[in-house]
């Protein structure tokens, strides 16, 4: 286990990042429980990558979801439900982690649907240069639909607990009030959190992740590289 500044992690994330060899695009899993501070990372990679002149094409599952009435069909706070039902895996394969693999043709799209209006979307799809990088977030992504799909798999860890009182501080700063408090603690304890347990009980992502980072101290991270053969030398 390392630990460093935030700048130091960023900095061997990318350098873990540019030693794997791929003959197409790099496919980089950011996975972690909701409020975990996966875009976060995400972001500050892609600055880092781009500013080495890596092309890097940012994307998140949020942009993959399932039609609201197919998300809460087991009910609004139902952990089977926020596990099984929330995520079109099936076409995040198909236009946009297939495209980018071996034997792809490197034309993808990197959305499907908008999650606040509930509708399809169909962006134009664009090419991906053969060196390319893919930095996806969201949740569940070491599952076993999509294990198979990434050439770097990253886990940032953070206590659930923790998650609740960061998903209620952002919420209050971005509605202004603490108005929304309890639904987001409802929501946390009988969705989120419990779909989280689910997964690592079934999934066990852990098992499955390169590098996982400890999130808990944001400003103060610590990493731990498991398994990939190309960055042991992180």
């Amino acid at each position: 286990m390392d630990q460093g500044t935030r700048g130091e992690l960023i900095g061997r994330l990318a350098e873990a990042i540019t030693s794997v060899t791929t003959t197409h695009p790099l496919r980089v899993a950011i996975d972690g429980p909701p409020a975990a501070g996966k875009t976060t990372l995400a972001d500050e990679l892609a600055v880092v990558l781009r500013a080495q002149d890596r092309a890097v094409i940012r994307a998140t599952i949020d942009d993959f979801l399932c039609p609201r009435a197919r998300r809460y069909r087991r009910g609004q706070y139902s952990a089977e439900g926020c596990y099984f039902d929330a995520h079109d895996h099936a076409a995040l394969c198909r236009v946009l982690l297939d495209p980018l693999g071996p034997g792809g043709d490197r034309r993808f799209q990197h959305a499907v649907f908008d999650g606040d209006a509930d509708t399809p979307l169909s962006p134009p799809a664009m090419t991906a240069p053969a060196d390319a990088v893919l930095l996806f977030d969201g949740v569940f992504l070491l599952r076993p639909e999509l294990i198979d799909r990434w050439d770097l798999r990253i886990l940032v860890s953070v206590p659930f607990e923790q998650t609740v009182d960061r998903a209620r501080d952002r919420g209050t700063a971005l509605a202004g009030s603490t108005a929304d408090t309890a639904e987001i603690e409802r929501s946390w304890r009988n969705r989120y959190i419990p779909s989280q347990q689910l997964y690592y009980a079934t999934a066990r992502p852990a098992d499955h992740a390169d590098i996982i980072v400890h999130n808990d101290q944001i400003q103060r991270p610590s990493w731990e590289v498991r398994s990939h053969p190309s960055i042991h030398g992180m």
